[in-house]
Protein backbone atom coordinates (compact mmCIF):
# COMPACT_ATOMS: atom_id res chain seq x y z
CA UNK A 1 0.00 0.00 0.00
CA UNK A 2 1.34 3.14 -0.74
CA UNK A 3 1.14 6.78 0.97
CA UNK A 4 -1.49 8.00 -0.70
CA UNK A 5 -1.77 11.54 1.01
CA UNK A 6 1.81 12.82 -0.37
CA UNK A 7 0.88 12.20 -3.86
CA UNK A 8 2.72 9.26 -4.87
CA UNK A 9 1.23 6.52 -6.93
CA UNK A 10 -2.04 4.79 -6.05
CA UNK A 11 -2.82 0.70 -6.59
CA UNK A 12 -6.81 0.99 -7.29
CA UNK A 13 -8.90 -2.25 -8.01
CA UNK A 14 -11.52 -1.52 -10.22
CA UNK A 15 -14.42 -3.83 -10.16
CA UNK A 16 -16.75 -3.10 -13.03
CA UNK A 17 -20.43 -4.47 -13.95
CA UNK A 18 -19.52 -4.51 -17.73
CA UNK A 19 -16.46 -4.99 -19.78
CA UNK A 20 -15.04 -5.71 -23.61
CA UNK A 21 -16.33 -7.09 -25.81
CA UNK A 22 -19.73 -5.59 -24.48
CA UNK A 23 -19.70 -1.98 -25.82
CA UNK A 24 -21.53 0.79 -23.15
CA UNK A 25 -21.36 3.74 -21.21
CA UNK A 26 -20.03 1.48 -18.25
CA UNK A 27 -17.33 0.03 -20.55
CA UNK A 28 -16.03 3.05 -22.29
CA UNK A 29 -16.05 5.34 -18.60
CA UNK A 30 -13.66 2.34 -17.13
CA UNK A 31 -11.56 1.99 -20.60
CA UNK A 32 -10.94 6.06 -19.70
CA UNK A 33 -9.91 5.44 -16.27
CA UNK A 34 -7.86 2.42 -16.77
CA UNK A 35 -6.51 4.25 -19.88
CA UNK A 36 -5.70 7.70 -17.39
CA UNK A 37 -4.59 5.88 -14.51
CA UNK A 38 -1.84 4.10 -16.66
CA UNK A 39 -0.51 7.10 -18.19
CA UNK A 40 -0.01 8.69 -15.19
CA UNK A 41 1.47 6.16 -13.58
CA UNK A 42 -0.65 4.24 -11.44
CA UNK A 43 -1.25 0.58 -10.94
CA UNK A 44 -4.68 -1.12 -11.30
CA UNK A 45 -6.28 -4.30 -11.70
CA UNK A 46 -9.43 -4.99 -13.14
CA UNK A 47 -12.42 -7.84 -11.95
CA UNK A 48 -15.28 -7.80 -14.46
CA UNK A 49 -17.67 -10.39 -15.72
CA UNK A 50 -15.95 -10.52 -19.62
CA UNK A 51 -12.82 -9.19 -20.84
CA UNK A 52 -9.20 -9.59 -22.76
CA UNK A 53 -6.20 -10.58 -20.42
CA UNK A 54 -4.90 -7.10 -19.75
CA UNK A 55 -5.95 -3.56 -20.76
CA UNK A 56 -4.08 -0.79 -20.90
CA UNK A 57 -1.32 -3.22 -19.08
CA UNK A 58 -3.54 -3.97 -16.61
CA UNK A 59 -4.36 -7.71 -15.76
CA UNK A 60 -8.08 -8.40 -16.38
CA UNK A 61 -9.80 -11.03 -14.00
CA UNK A 62 -12.61 -12.51 -15.52
CA UNK A 63 -15.64 -13.91 -12.94
CA UNK A 64 -18.13 -16.11 -13.58
CA UNK A 65 -21.29 -15.02 -15.02
CA UNK A 66 -24.74 -15.13 -16.30
CA UNK A 67 -26.27 -13.42 -18.93
CA UNK A 68 -30.31 -11.38 -18.41
CA UNK A 69 -33.09 -13.22 -19.33
CA UNK A 70 -34.47 -10.73 -21.50
CA UNK A 71 -30.79 -9.58 -22.73
CA UNK A 72 -29.18 -12.48 -23.92
CA UNK A 73 -25.91 -10.58 -24.82
CA UNK A 74 -25.10 -8.97 -21.72
CA UNK A 75 -23.22 -10.63 -19.12
CA UNK A 76 -23.62 -9.83 -14.85
CA UNK A 77 -21.06 -11.21 -12.77
CA UNK A 78 -21.55 -13.47 -10.05
CA UNK A 79 -18.37 -13.71 -7.80
CA UNK A 80 -18.59 -14.96 -4.11
CA UNK A 81 -17.58 -12.35 -1.86
CA UNK A 82 -14.64 -14.96 -0.09
CA UNK A 83 -12.86 -14.58 -3.56
CA UNK A 84 -13.48 -11.07 -4.02
CA UNK A 85 -11.69 -10.64 -0.64
CA UNK A 86 -9.04 -13.16 -1.16
CA UNK A 87 -8.33 -10.28 -4.63
CA UNK A 88 -7.92 -7.72 -2.61
CA UNK A 89 -5.72 -9.08 -0.07
CA UNK A 90 -3.64 -10.10 -3.03
CA UNK A 91 -3.23 -6.97 -4.52
CA UNK A 92 -3.64 -4.60 -1.55
CA UNK A 93 -5.63 -1.54 -3.16
CA UNK A 94 -5.39 1.57 -1.94
CA UNK A 95 -9.20 2.27 -3.01
CA UNK A 96 -11.80 0.16 -4.50
CA UNK A 97 -13.36 1.61 -7.84
CA UNK A 98 -17.23 0.05 -8.36
CA UNK A 99 -17.96 0.80 -11.38
CA UNK A 100 -22.41 0.97 -12.19
CA UNK A 101 -22.52 -1.97 -9.19
CA UNK A 102 -25.00 -4.41 -9.15
CA UNK A 103 -24.76 -7.89 -8.17
CA UNK A 104 -20.47 -7.82 -8.33
CA UNK A 105 -20.49 -4.63 -7.59
CA UNK A 106 -22.45 -5.21 -3.63
CA UNK A 107 -20.39 -8.20 -3.18
CA UNK A 108 -17.25 -5.79 -3.84
CA UNK A 109 -18.64 -3.21 -1.35
CA UNK A 110 -18.92 -5.67 1.21
CA UNK A 111 -15.56 -7.12 0.96
CA UNK A 112 -13.78 -4.07 0.49
CA UNK A 113 -15.82 -2.98 4.11
CA UNK A 114 -15.14 -6.07 5.46
CA UNK A 115 -11.01 -5.29 5.27
CA UNK A 116 -11.31 -1.62 5.76
CA UNK A 117 -10.11 -1.26 2.10
CA UNK A 118 -11.79 2.53 1.01
CA UNK A 119 -14.41 2.30 -1.55
CA UNK A 120 -15.87 4.47 -4.55
CA UNK A 121 -18.78 3.38 -6.42
CA UNK A 122 -19.50 5.08 -9.71
CA UNK A 123 -23.48 5.33 -9.98
CA UNK A 124 -23.84 4.86 -14.17
CA UNK A 125 -26.83 2.76 -14.63
CA UNK A 126 -30.46 3.59 -12.88
CA UNK A 127 -31.21 0.11 -12.00
CA UNK A 128 -34.69 1.14 -10.09
CA UNK A 129 -35.57 3.00 -13.76
CA UNK A 130 -34.63 0.05 -15.48
CA UNK A 131 -36.66 -2.44 -13.45
CA UNK A 132 -39.81 0.13 -14.18
CA UNK A 133 -39.18 -0.08 -17.87
CA UNK A 134 -38.76 -3.85 -18.40
CA UNK A 135 -42.13 -5.69 -18.06
CA UNK A 136 -40.31 -8.75 -17.01
CA UNK A 137 -39.91 -7.06 -13.77
CA UNK A 138 -42.43 -6.54 -11.28
CA UNK A 139 -43.33 -4.22 -8.85
CA UNK A 140 -41.72 -6.22 -6.25
CA UNK A 141 -38.85 -6.29 -8.85
CA UNK A 142 -38.71 -1.92 -8.34
CA UNK A 143 -38.91 -2.32 -4.90
CA UNK A 144 -36.05 -5.01 -5.20
CA UNK A 145 -33.37 -2.49 -7.30
CA UNK A 146 -34.72 0.48 -5.08
CA UNK A 147 -33.07 -1.61 -1.77
CA UNK A 148 -30.22 -3.15 -3.80
CA UNK A 149 -29.41 0.59 -5.05
CA UNK A 150 -29.97 1.65 -1.19
CA UNK A 151 -27.57 -1.09 0.43
CA UNK A 152 -24.39 -0.74 -2.15
CA UNK A 153 -24.13 2.83 -1.85
CA UNK A 154 -24.38 2.94 1.59
CA UNK A 155 -21.43 0.72 2.02
CA UNK A 156 -19.36 2.33 -0.04
CA UNK A 157 -17.08 5.82 1.43
CA UNK A 158 -18.26 7.71 -1.49
CA UNK A 159 -20.98 7.70 -4.54
CA UNK A 160 -19.95 9.77 -7.55
CA UNK A 161 -22.97 10.43 -9.30
CA UNK A 162 -22.69 12.24 -12.92
CA UNK A 163 -25.16 14.49 -12.98
CA UNK A 164 -27.58 16.72 -10.41
CA UNK A 165 -30.54 14.84 -11.79
CA UNK A 166 -28.77 11.29 -10.58
CA UNK A 167 -28.00 13.33 -6.96
CA UNK A 168 -31.04 14.08 -6.11
CA UNK A 169 -32.32 10.78 -6.89
CA UNK A 170 -29.89 9.36 -4.74
CA UNK A 171 -30.38 11.98 -1.72
CA UNK A 172 -34.50 10.80 -2.07
CA UNK A 173 -32.74 7.16 -1.26
CA UNK A 174 -31.38 8.51 2.10
CA UNK A 175 -27.58 7.34 0.49
CA UNK A 176 -24.96 9.49 2.42
CA UNK A 177 -21.37 11.03 1.00
CA UNK A 178 -22.21 11.63 -2.06
CA UNK A 179 -20.11 13.95 -4.36
CA UNK A 180 -20.59 15.12 -8.47
CA UNK A 181 -18.50 13.29 -11.09
CA UNK A 182 -19.44 14.15 -14.52
CA UNK A 183 -18.57 11.79 -18.24
CA UNK A 184 -15.50 13.08 -20.13
CA UNK A 185 -15.63 13.30 -24.03
CA UNK A 186 -12.81 12.65 -26.38
CA UNK A 187 -12.62 15.71 -28.39
CA UNK A 188 -10.46 15.06 -30.83
CA UNK A 189 -12.03 11.43 -31.67
CA UNK A 190 -15.66 13.27 -31.85
CA UNK A 191 -14.77 16.34 -33.96
CA UNK A 192 -17.16 18.01 -36.35
CA UNK A 193 -14.13 17.86 -38.87
CA UNK A 194 -15.31 14.24 -39.08
CA UNK A 195 -18.14 15.15 -40.82
CA UNK A 196 -18.34 12.90 -44.12
CA UNK A 197 -19.46 14.24 -47.06
CA UNK A 198 -19.60 10.50 -48.85
CA UNK A 199 -21.51 8.84 -46.06
CA UNK A 200 -24.18 11.78 -46.10
CA UNK A 201 -24.55 11.65 -49.59
CA UNK A 202 -24.86 7.44 -49.40
CA UNK A 203 -27.17 7.56 -46.60
CA UNK A 204 -29.57 10.34 -48.11
CA UNK A 205 -28.10 10.54 -51.79
CA UNK A 206 -31.31 13.19 -52.13
CA UNK A 207 -29.82 15.48 -49.72
CA UNK A 208 -32.75 14.66 -46.71
CA UNK A 209 -31.12 15.89 -43.65
CA UNK A 210 -29.83 13.32 -41.51
CA UNK A 211 -31.21 12.57 -38.13
CA UNK A 212 -29.96 10.10 -36.00
CA UNK A 213 -29.71 7.66 -32.51
CA UNK A 214 -26.65 6.24 -31.01
CA UNK A 215 -26.81 4.02 -28.54
CA UNK A 216 -28.18 0.67 -27.29
CA UNK A 217 -31.13 -0.69 -28.62
CA UNK A 218 -33.59 -1.66 -25.36
CA UNK A 219 -36.50 -1.15 -24.44
CA UNK A 220 -35.81 1.51 -21.67
CA UNK A 221 -34.54 4.08 -24.40
CA UNK A 222 -37.98 4.44 -25.39
CA UNK A 223 -37.01 3.86 -29.07
CA UNK A 224 -40.52 3.56 -29.66
CA UNK A 225 -40.36 7.95 -30.39
CA UNK A 226 -38.25 7.67 -33.17
CA UNK A 227 -41.59 7.24 -35.28
CA UNK A 228 -42.91 10.50 -34.64
CA UNK A 229 -40.00 11.13 -37.45
CA UNK A 230 -39.99 8.18 -39.56
CA UNK A 231 -42.78 9.52 -41.83
CA UNK A 232 -41.56 12.93 -42.62
CA UNK A 233 -39.67 13.31 -46.00
CA UNK A 234 -37.52 15.80 -45.12
CA UNK A 235 -35.44 13.16 -42.74
CA UNK A 236 -33.45 10.03 -43.19
CA UNK A 237 -33.26 8.24 -39.88
CA UNK A 238 -29.62 6.75 -39.10
CA UNK A 239 -29.42 4.25 -36.10
CA UNK A 240 -26.38 3.68 -34.84
CA UNK A 241 -26.21 0.41 -32.23
CA UNK A 242 -27.02 -2.96 -31.30
CA UNK A 243 -29.28 -4.57 -29.06
CA UNK A 244 -32.70 -6.82 -28.48
CA UNK A 245 -34.45 -4.02 -29.62
CA UNK A 246 -33.30 -4.28 -33.36
CA UNK A 247 -35.89 -6.50 -35.01
CA UNK A 248 -38.58 -4.68 -33.48
CA UNK A 249 -37.21 -1.16 -34.43
CA UNK A 250 -36.50 -2.42 -38.17
CA UNK A 251 -40.01 -3.59 -38.58
CA UNK A 252 -40.61 -0.01 -36.73
CA UNK A 253 -38.53 2.04 -38.56
CA UNK A 254 -38.88 0.20 -42.43
CA UNK A 255 -37.05 3.04 -44.27
CA UNK A 256 -34.35 3.86 -41.49
CA UNK A 257 -30.75 3.41 -42.21
CA UNK A 258 -29.23 0.45 -39.30
CA UNK A 259 -25.96 0.89 -38.97
CA UNK A 260 -24.95 -1.30 -36.33
CA UNK A 261 -22.34 -1.07 -33.39
CA UNK A 262 -19.25 0.95 -34.38
CA UNK A 263 -15.96 2.24 -33.22
CA UNK A 264 -13.19 4.70 -33.22
CA UNK A 265 -13.30 7.00 -36.36
CA UNK A 266 -16.16 5.09 -37.91
CA UNK A 267 -17.82 5.89 -34.88
CA UNK A 268 -17.08 10.14 -34.56
CA UNK A 269 -17.77 9.70 -38.64
CA UNK A 270 -20.99 9.01 -37.93
CA UNK A 271 -21.65 11.47 -35.45
CA UNK A 272 -20.22 14.47 -37.39
CA UNK A 273 -22.25 13.18 -40.62
CA UNK A 274 -25.42 14.09 -38.69
CA UNK A 275 -27.50 17.22 -38.89
CA UNK A 276 -29.59 16.39 -35.73
CA UNK A 277 -29.06 14.08 -33.09
CA UNK A 278 -32.37 12.88 -31.02
CA UNK A 279 -31.79 10.80 -27.67
CA UNK A 280 -34.91 9.04 -26.45
CA UNK A 281 -34.71 7.39 -23.26
CA UNK A 282 -35.57 9.32 -19.76
CA UNK A 283 -33.49 7.22 -17.56
CA UNK A 284 -29.78 8.33 -18.57
CA UNK A 285 -27.77 8.80 -15.26
CA UNK A 286 -25.61 11.11 -17.63
CA UNK A 287 -26.28 10.29 -21.53
CA UNK A 288 -22.89 10.06 -23.08
CA UNK A 289 -24.24 9.53 -26.50
CA UNK A 290 -25.56 13.22 -26.09
CA UNK A 291 -22.45 14.80 -25.25
CA UNK A 292 -20.26 12.83 -27.75
CA UNK A 293 -22.74 14.42 -30.47
CA UNK A 294 -22.87 17.55 -29.19
CA UNK A 295 -18.22 17.25 -29.57
CA UNK A 296 -19.07 16.44 -32.95
CA UNK A 297 -21.15 19.93 -33.44
CA UNK A 298 -24.60 18.34 -33.80
CA UNK A 299 -27.80 19.84 -32.04
CA UNK A 300 -29.15 17.34 -29.87
CA UNK A 301 -32.85 16.67 -29.14
CA UNK A 302 -33.04 14.82 -25.71
CA UNK A 303 -35.62 14.36 -22.82
CA UNK A 304 -35.85 16.68 -19.97
CA UNK A 305 -34.96 14.14 -17.44
CA UNK A 306 -32.18 12.76 -15.81
CA UNK A 307 -28.27 13.40 -17.19
CA UNK A 308 -29.40 15.87 -20.19
CA UNK A 309 -30.57 18.37 -17.81
CA UNK A 310 -26.83 18.66 -17.22
CA UNK A 311 -25.68 17.76 -20.60
CA UNK A 312 -27.44 19.79 -23.12
CA UNK A 313 -27.65 23.39 -22.55
CA UNK A 314 -31.11 24.13 -23.48
CA UNK A 315 -31.60 26.43 -26.57
CA UNK A 316 -28.17 26.79 -26.45
CA UNK A 317 -26.77 23.43 -27.90
CA UNK A 318 -29.66 21.59 -27.91
CA UNK A 319 -33.32 21.44 -26.74
CA UNK A 320 -34.96 19.28 -24.26
CA UNK A 321 -38.26 18.11 -24.73
CA UNK A 322 -41.28 16.46 -22.29
CA UNK A 323 -40.10 12.90 -21.88
CA UNK A 324 -42.10 10.80 -23.56
CA UNK A 325 -43.47 13.30 -25.72
CA UNK A 326 -43.04 12.53 -29.41
CA UNK A 327 -44.69 16.05 -30.50
CA UNK A 328 -42.59 17.76 -28.19
CA UNK A 329 -39.89 15.74 -29.66
CA UNK A 330 -40.90 15.74 -33.23
CA UNK A 331 -41.22 20.10 -32.99
CA UNK A 332 -37.60 20.59 -31.48
CA UNK A 333 -36.48 18.76 -34.40
CA UNK A 334 -38.66 20.68 -37.11
CA UNK A 335 -37.56 23.77 -35.83
CA UNK A 336 -34.00 22.36 -36.25
CA UNK A 337 -34.96 21.65 -39.68
CA UNK A 338 -36.72 24.33 -41.45
CA UNK A 339 -33.47 26.81 -40.72
CA UNK A 340 -29.92 25.52 -41.53
CA UNK A 341 -28.31 28.67 -40.35
CA UNK A 342 -30.08 28.17 -36.92
CA UNK A 343 -28.97 24.23 -37.07
CA UNK A 344 -25.05 25.56 -38.07
CA UNK A 345 -25.06 28.57 -34.76
CA UNK A 346 -26.59 25.75 -32.66
CA UNK A 347 -23.85 23.14 -33.67
CA UNK A 348 -21.23 25.85 -33.48
CA UNK A 349 -22.23 26.36 -29.70
CA UNK A 350 -22.50 22.39 -29.02
CA UNK A 351 -19.20 21.95 -29.98
CA UNK A 352 -18.22 24.84 -27.37
CA UNK A 353 -20.41 23.83 -24.57
CA UNK A 354 -17.95 20.13 -24.43
CA UNK A 355 -14.63 21.72 -24.40
CA UNK A 356 -13.96 22.08 -20.93
CA UNK A 357 -15.54 18.01 -20.24
CA UNK A 358 -11.95 15.89 -21.18
CA UNK A 359 -11.40 12.84 -20.10
CA UNK A 360 -8.18 14.29 -18.73
CA UNK A 361 -9.70 17.12 -16.70
CA UNK A 362 -12.63 14.67 -15.40
CA UNK A 363 -10.03 11.42 -14.75
CA UNK A 364 -7.47 14.36 -12.73
CA UNK A 365 -10.57 14.91 -10.46
CA UNK A 366 -11.62 11.07 -10.15
CA UNK A 367 -8.25 10.65 -8.91
CA UNK A 368 -8.55 13.30 -6.47
CA UNK A 369 -11.21 11.87 -4.94
CA UNK A 370 -9.18 8.41 -4.66
CA UNK A 371 -6.88 10.31 -2.34
CA UNK A 372 -9.36 11.85 -0.31
CA UNK A 373 -10.83 8.58 0.57
CA UNK A 374 -7.66 6.63 0.59
CA UNK A 375 -6.35 9.53 3.42
CA UNK A 376 -9.26 7.12 5.93
CA UNK A 377 -7.09 3.96 5.14
CA UNK A 378 -7.62 1.67 8.59
CA UNK A 379 -4.50 -0.79 8.41
CA UNK A 380 -6.59 -3.45 6.69
CA UNK A 381 -3.71 -5.22 6.21
CA UNK A 382 -3.34 -6.18 10.04
CA UNK A 383 -6.29 -8.56 8.93
CA UNK A 384 -4.30 -9.92 6.07
CA UNK A 385 -1.23 -11.17 8.71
Amino acid sequence: MTDASFGSGLRVLVVSESFLPQVNGVTNSVRRVLEHLAREGHEAELVAPTGPASYAGFPVHTTRGASLPFYKDFRIGLETRARLRAEMLRFQPDVVHIASPAALGLQAARAAEELGIPSVAIYQTDLIGFAERYGALSLGGVRAMGYLTRKIHTLVDRTLAPSTASLRQLEELEIPRLALWPRGVDLDGFHPGLRDQGMRRQLAPDGRLLVGYVGRLAPEKELELLTYLSGDPRYALVVVGGGPEEGRLRRLLPQAHFLGVLHGVELGRAYASLDVFVHTGRHETYCQSAQEALASGVPVVAPRSGGPIDVVADGVAGFLYEPGDGDDMGGYVDRLARDPEFRRRMGLAARRSVEGRSWQAVNEALVDHYREVAATMTGYRELAA
